[in-house]
């Protein structure tokens, strides 16, 4: 097994890079920490391009048989890649993950419309995973889907459903073409209870900025525009938790 020590080796160099959304895209790949998420990424065959393990990583059991792929690293390189408060000392390089060229209508999707915290993001693919919806389509202006943040927000739920980036304009043009409703996120004199709605096997929910919602150009071209009723004296609810309630509400 190869050991690097230092940490102004070239592979190290290139790993560290991968911290950088420049970095990601350069490489078509993205750096992961942890036992379950490498777990995660063997079980659901995701490429696995290097294993690094701490010299100091004593938990031998759980570490995947990749001896070929796999590089010892000191003490001080780990640090160096970890991302966590509580560092593991097991790191994988990851091809970043193909989605399909034509998206299979046949379950819920979820919108995100200039979604810009890491931690939300993540919580809401992996909330949207956990209802049983279809894929999720990442619109403009919402962070990368490989940051560190969002990736361990997201648990492996990526690794489980399709992710698609692209114009959410264009997303709209194909539900309606296809007659899926698409629901949008807004408080406004046409909106509805999101109660009034029946549970549906097909549909798409968006959801918008954490500060600004969704932009007007699409809550023009939604089917309905669903609110979620406060009764307490909080002014809003977190966006992934008000998507956490959509999405189990309005699926069938």
């Amino acid at each position: 097994m190869e050991k690097i020590v230092s940490a102004k080796n070239e592979r190290v160099k290139q790993w560290k890079k991968l911290q950088t959304k420049k970095g990601r895209e350069k490489a078509a790949a993205y750096l992961i920490e942890g036992f379950h998420l490498i777990d995660e990424a063997s079980k659901n065959n995701a490429v696995i391009l290097e294993l690094i393990i701490s010299e100091d990583n004593g938990d031998s059991e759980k570490i995947p048989d990749l001896d070929e792929k796999t590089v010892l690293v000191s003490r001080d390189i780990s640090k160096q890649l970890s991302e966590t408060e509580t560092p593991q000392g097991i790191f994988a390089v990851i091809e970043k993950e193909s989605t399909p060229e034509t998206p299979i209508l046949d379950k819920p999707y979820l919108f995100l419309d200039n979604v810009q915290d890491p931690g939300n993001l993540g919580t809401m693919i992996r909330t949207a995973d956990a209802a049983g919806f279809g894929g999720v389509v990442l619109g403009k202006g919402t962070v990368d889907l490989y940051n560190s943040k969002v990736i361990r927000s997201m648990q492996g739920s990526h690794f489980h459903l399709p992710i698609f980036q692209g114009d959410l304009m264009e997303w709209f043009d194909l539900f309606q073409k296809e007659n899926i409703p698409v629901y949008g996120t807004e408080l406004n004199e046409a909106a509805v209870v999101y109660r009034e709605i029946q549970p549906q096997p097909v549909f798409a929910v968006v959801m918008g900025n954490e500060g600004n919602g969704m932009r007007k150009e699409l809550l023009e071209k939604t089917t309905k525009n669903l609110y979620i009723p406060i009764k307490g004296q909080a002014e809003s609810l977190n966006v992934a938790v008000a998507a956490g309630i959509l999405m189990f509400a309005l699926i069938k």
